[in-house]
């Protein structure tokens, strides 16, 4: 089964201007994408990255570059082909069994929602549906499915639910991750600090732990 993955090599992770640079979002978002494609290789999953721009590291997945709206792109795969999956490229909690669950779930539409209303992770089955991927792309994503009378079933998933957007995010990567989202982090000097309380991540000198 195809599966595309959305990624930003231009700009990525903007909300995490506060904890990394330019130059270290860019990094950390591949390390990220690097998980979701080992969580999606012994699967039947076969991925392809879309990317706003060629990414200056070698991944093992096929790339495509295209640079339009998020929501022209996975139009197109839609119309293409279904079944298609959409995974995201910032869910570096997830593993293979998250994705086959994905796969193993009945329904026109599967959708994984992600905190604060995005929508992580969707398989669809049918060229009916269409997408729209702007401000609460959940609910958004319920009401096409309903207007089209399409059956659909949503995955309550931790580990597909979970995406990074914000610095506070970060503490779930470091607990819970993928091998190469943790490496990253770790080198780069972030650690958790359980001194206070309930756990923050600080940041120290470059490969402290």
């Amino acid at each position: 089964m195809r599966a595309c993955i959305p990624f930003d090599a231009t700009t990525p992770k903007r909300r995490l201007g506060s904890a990394l640079s330019a130059s270290e979002r860019v990094d950390f978002a591949i390390a990220m994408l690097r998980d979701v494609l080992q969580a999606m290789a012994p699967t039947e999953l076969e991925p392809t990255v879309i990317a706003t721009e060629k990414p200056d590291a070698t991944l093992p997945a096929p790339i495509r570059v295209d640079d339009r709206p998020l929501d022209a792109v996975i139009e197109d795969a839609i119309e293409a082909e279904t079944p298609v999956a959409v995974v995201m490229a910032d869910l570096p909690l997830v593993e293979p069994e998250s994705l086959a669950r994905l796969q193993a779930t009945a329904g026109d539409v599967v959708l994984a929602p992600g905190r604060g209303g995005g929508t992580n992770a969707m398989l669809v089955r049918t060229d009916s549906f269409s997408v729209d991927y702007h401000g609460a792309s959940i609910r958004d994503h319920r009401r096409i499915a309903a207007a089209r009378a399409l059956d659909v079933s949503e995955i309550d998933s931790f580990r597909l639910g979970t995406d990074v957007d914000e610095p506070a995010d970060l503490i779930e990567v470091l607990l819970h991750g993928g091998p190469h989202s943790v490496a990253w982090l770790r080198e780069a000097g972030f650690r958790i600090e359980t001194t206070a309380g309930r756990p923050t991540v600080t940041r120290g000198p470059p490969g402290s732990t």
